[in-house]
Order: structure tokens, then sequence, then C-alpha cells
């Protein structure tokens, strides 16, 4: 069997969106959560910057990579595919089960420390969809999240730095003596 591997980032982003949405997730939801995050720090971001962090970070090929496991893991426990001790493991989302936070490390880490004490603190306080996503998995019949709330968490860590990082690169450009280098940053 023969099929792509390699996405342009558009595609990556409309894939994890559509993914997103079949585990109940809105873009919004995360953005939201990215946003009461930074609104700590900065009193003049807005919902707008947030979703277009969330978008951003779902156009990267990390994220995309682990998103779409993660994804497909909770999805293969939903449907009993996954055998043995580590379906119930799943199942339950057993608090000593940590690879579903090594996958919310690795997106958050992608705003390098910051980002990862950030989806720390989104992690034990479980804001919003967060929390939303971790309880309907504790629930008979209710949705596996073992991933996607760690995921969810992540990508709403990394939006929150990449605003800082963004203001942050603002506000340094209002220094008269930073000379302007023409640069195609993609933060």
């Amino acid at each position: 069997m023969s099929g792509r591997t390699l996405f342009s980032r558009e595609e990556m982003l409309e894939m994890n969106i559509k993914t997103l949405l079949e585990r109940t997730v809105t873009v919004p939801e995360i953005a939201e959560v990215a946003f009461k995050q930074q609104a700590k720090w900065s009193d003049n971001i807005t919902m707008g910057e947030a979703v277009e962090s969330v978008e951003k970070i779902l156009s990267l090929r990390d994220t995309f990579h682990l998103l779409q496991l993660g994804a497909e893991i909770d999805r293969l426990t939903d449907e009993k595919v996954i055998k043995g001790p580590i379906y119930d493991i799943l199942k339950k989302d057993l608090g000593m089960f940590g690879i579903d936070e090594l996958f919310g490390l690795e997106i958050a880490g992608l705003y390098g420390t910051i980002g990862k004490t950030n989806f720390g603190d989104i992690d034990v306080n479980k804001p919003l969809v967060v929390d939303r996503l971790n309880e309907d998995g504790k629930h008979e019949g209710g949705m596996c999240h073992t991933f996607m709330d760690d995921i969810v968490g992540a990508i709403a860590a990394a939006a929150s730095t990449r605003i800082a990082q963004v203001i942050n690169e603002e506000e340094a450009r209002k220094d008269p003596t930073v000379k302007e280098i023409k640069l195609d940053l993609d933060l």
C-alpha cells in the first residue's frame, strides 16, 4: 500500500481541525484556553490572536504527527481494538500512565521551556475544554480522551507562548536602537 506521507502546512492544519472535530474539540475552544492563560500577563490580546496562534501550532509537522497518532490511539480505545491491560489503562486514563503527557510536552516544547511550563499549568488546572475532555473519558460510555486532553492542553500552551513571543517581538521593534533586518520569521 502506497500513500502520501508528506503534506503542506495548510493540509496539516485542515486535517488536524477535522480530527479535532471528530474528537469533539474546536479551534475556538483551544484558543479560549490560550487566551485565558496569556491574558494573565497581557491586557491587550484578542481572541483573534489566540485563534491565529492555535492555527499556527496546528499547522506544524510535529503537532500533526502527535495529534494524529494520539487521536488514533484514543479512537482505537473507544472501538475496543486495543487489547489487554493497556486497554484498561487507556480507558481509565490511569494517573501513572505518562505517555500522554509526553505527547503534550513535545508539542508545548516546540515553544521552549515556557511552553512546557504553560503546559504544566494547564495539565494541573485543566481549564475549560481540557477539563471537559478529561471528565468525559472517565464516564461510562464517554469517549476516551487519554491523549486528546493533553494534546489540546499542549496546543493551548504553545499558542499562549507564541502570543507572548509575538508581543515581545512587537515591543522590541518599538526600541529606536533596534535595526530592522528583513527576515521571514514564522513564529
